[in-house]
């Protein structure tokens, strides 16, 4: 694997796209700013302004400075705080000046101050200053040397070009591969003017040399890409590399080099290369721009299970309507990883064509076919209910399980009824389960809430009980009002199955209507469990949905009333606790005044007070205490 690292190449990159944004910004519709406002920036860089103020200036002067203010710019590049800040201007603002000012600045600055200027020399591709970096070649910092190395890369002439190439062999060891560096960018530079054969040549010398292997590399891929067609071989020299990381290099710039030929040269490694290299190289294939559909079909349908499956989860990024027979001949197959990966593939492909080819099959499928087509139907989302509904009575259950599967997430609001009809008068007993999944499904997608509901809900009143039960779990997960009144129904009944199922969904509701519903029943219901029930609901949806702290403290107040055991009574009191207040504080006072709940509750009340929330104003909770003669413990 490539390691990736921030090298000098890397940051200049950034250095130049930020520069070429800034340049570009400048110059849009030739909108400038007024001589008078420059030179009242400049002025700013003169005064004594903060830091900050004088960063912020360079920053506007990299958008619209012009030549006139080189000058205080240049004088801040010896300034540790401001150096970047500065350079980040001049090398975008446009001329001459610019490039005179970093040059001269380069003969008296050391260490990062001058490494710094010589990166924006670099990224300004000054070549005049080609000379000057020579020089700062044979620096004794390894590191200005090196900094020098890359920018004259980065100027990429003939004559930089060349003497970086000889310095190659005989650079020392710390800065040899600055050099080599130099080199890739310069001969990047060629290849984007149409100089291959030049890129080509420094590219050879960088790949052959005695360099670290990230160079090699970086000249390999370069070296491939400026031979164009020519470099196939080149390219599969590298995929059959020993070492991974050459392998490596060679998966990338197959993504990256164009062309026919590039497609059929890798289809035809596909055969040679070992099965875990060839899923790799399968992926490439599908990364480009043009892809060989039939050289990736071909490895799905035989072969290793490992290229076969990469070749299946390829298709899934780039196949078509044609590539639907092969997927379903797989996922026909016994369940197993394939059988999977082709479903998944299938359901996953967004041509437009791929939904006609699977709804034609449909009618006409047979044996196993009909179950993958069946599933596929749903996981596509197909709509194809007339011929669902006909598979629901197919006498193979599988086949049916799948139907019902599908119809959940396909039937339309129209022909709910059909899996209505399901659950309420199943066909096969064997089938209820599935068909009670189904109408779930099918039913929480509906578009308006409201009318599957009472659809629902009128279903439920002709039902056996214990589809009743099973009815009121779906309405449950519809939600609405409607379903809301039905389940209060439900609760209201003697039924105890039904009273079971619906204090279970009260309590569990995600919305605040369902509060007064749950306070009613924790009032009015016998004392049992589904009275606890009802008020714990209260309490649950008291402390997640309700925000307003009066409204809160209320709700706890009302749940207080409404409880009839001592752990219901404490439960309210610990709610107490969990939301500081001076309506929660009231309210612990208040349940203070029960002498068997006195302890517990004079409790709450202290440690509500001391909370962190009343730091800065303690008068008002330590006065509720006060004329309830609670006295804190020193």
């Amino acid at each position: 694997m490539i390691q990736k690292r921030r090298s000098l190449f890397s940051v200049l990159l950034r250095s130049t796209l930020l520069t070429a944004t800034l340049v570009s910004t400048q110059t849009a519709f030739g909108q400038k700013l007024s001589p008078d406002k420059e030179r009242e920036l400049i002025a700013v860089l003169r005064s004594n302004a903060a830091d900050n103020e004088k960063a912020m200036t360079c920053k506007k002067l990299a958008v619209d400075g012009s030549g006139e203010a080189v000058q205080e710019l240049a004088s801040l590049l010896k300034d540790e705080k401001l150096a970047s800040w500065a350079r980040i201007a001049l090398e975008a603002i446009p001329g001459k000046a610019a490039d005179e000012a970093l040059v001269k600045a380069s003969y008296s600055l050391q260490g990062k101050l001058l490494i710094g200027v010589i990166n924006s020399i670099g990224v300004r591709r000054d070549a005049n200053a080609v000379d000057s970096l020579k020089i700062r070649l044979l620096d004794k910092d390894s590191d200005v040397a090196s900094a020098a190395a890359v920018a004259l890369g980065r100027i990429g002439n003939s004559n930089s070009a060349l003497f970086l190439t000889e310095l190659l062999g005989t650079a020392p060891a710390k800065v040899r591969s600055a050099v080599a560096e130099g080199l890739v960018v310069c001969a990047a530079g060629f290849h984007s003017e149409g100089k291959n054969a030049d890129a080509i040549k420094i590219y050879d010398n960088v790949r052959t040399a005695d360099v670290p292997k990230q160079r090699v590399l970086e000249a390999t891929r370069g070296a491939i890409l400026a031979r164009n067609l020519d470099g196939i071989p080149l390219l599969l020299e590298q995929l059959r590399a020993p070492e991974k990381a050459m392998f490596q290099i060679g998966l990338s710039t197959a993504r990256e080099l164009k062309g026919r030929e590039v497609d059929q040269a890798l289809a035809a490694e596909l055969d040679k290369a070992a099965p875990e290299r060839a899923a790799l190289i399968i992926y490439a294939m599908a990364d480009r721009s043009t892809v060989d559909m039939p050289a990736i079909l071909k490895a799905a349908k035989a072969g290793q299970p490992v290229v076969r499956l990469a070749a299946i989860n390829a298709l899934g990024m780039v196949g078509n309507a044609s590539c639907v027979p092969v997927l379903l001949d797989i996922a026909g197959e016994s369940e197993s990883e394939l059988s999977k990966a082709a479903k998944s593939t299938l359901a996953e492909m967004t041509d437009a064509g791929v939904n006609k080819a699977i709804a034609e099959r449909l009618p006409k499928a047979e044996g196993k076919m009909v179950a993958t087509l069946i599933e596929i139907v749903g996981l596509r989302r197909i709509e194809a209910t007339q011929e669902l509904i006909k598979a629901l009575s197919n006498p193979d259950k599988g086949v049916r399980g799948a139907a019902f599967m599908a119809l959940g997430n396909t039937v339309p609001p129209s022909q709910l009824n059909v899996l209505i009809e399901q659950v309420v008068s199943p066909k096969r007993a064997e089938d209820l389960e599935a068909a009670i999944l189904s109408l779930k499904t099918a039913a929480i997608r509906m578009p308006n809430q409201e009318d599957c509901a009472s659809i629902l809900s009128g279903a439920s009143n002709a039902a056996t009980a214990s589809t009743k039960v099973a009815l009121l779990e779906i309405i449950g997960a519809v939600g609405g009002k409607k379903a809301l009144q039905t389940i209060e129904q439900a609760a209201k009944t003697d039924d105890a199955q039904l009273k079971d199922v619906s204090s279970k969904l009260l309590g569990e509701w995600m919305t605040i209507d369902a509060a007064p519903v749950l306070l009613n029943l924790a009032k009015t219901g016998p004392a049992d469990k589904y009275q606890v029930r009802a008020l714990k609901g209260y309490i649950r949806i008291a402390r997640q949905f309700v925000k307003n702290e009066s409204e809160k403290a209320a709700m706890f107040s009302n749940a207080f009333d409404a409880a009839r055991q001592s752990a219901e009574q404490q439960l309210v009191i610990d709610n107490l606790k969990a939301f500081p207040s001076i309506e929660t504080l009231k309210l612990a006072v208040r349940i203070a005044e029960k002498e068997e709940l006195k302890k517990e509750a004079t409790q709450a009340a202290i440690a509500i007070s001391e909370d962190k929330k009343f730091a800065g104003k303690p008068e008002e909770a330590r006065d509720i205490l006060a004329k309830a003669g609670i006295v804190k413990p020193k």
